[in-house]
């Protein structure tokens, strides 16, 4: 099984699209963070499918370790 990157030691702040759907990236390869660019073919990961449900801001996972998926839950302050 392949780890992922730590792509950064805290949150991608995005603004989004309601209805919009967003791919972020689970492996931290991608050089489009926090959104998938393809990097992960080499590896078992695929991105996950994020559907906005208002136009607001968030704040995604650079950690890629996060506990709720795809958003920031602070763990990057422990790995």
């Amino acid at each position: 099984m392949s780890e992922a990157v730590i792509a950064q030691r805290g949150p991608y702040v995005a603004d989004v699209e309601a209805g919009k759907d967003y791919y972020w990236c689970r492996c931290g390869r991608s050089n489009n963070q926090p959104f998938c660019d393809g990097s992960h073919a080499a590896t078992d990961f695929t991105p996950h499918k994020f559907t906005a449900e208002t136009t607001t801001k968030v704040y995604f996972c650079g950690c890629k370790h996060t506990g709720n998926v795809p958003m920031c839950d602070g763990t990057h302050k422990n790995v």
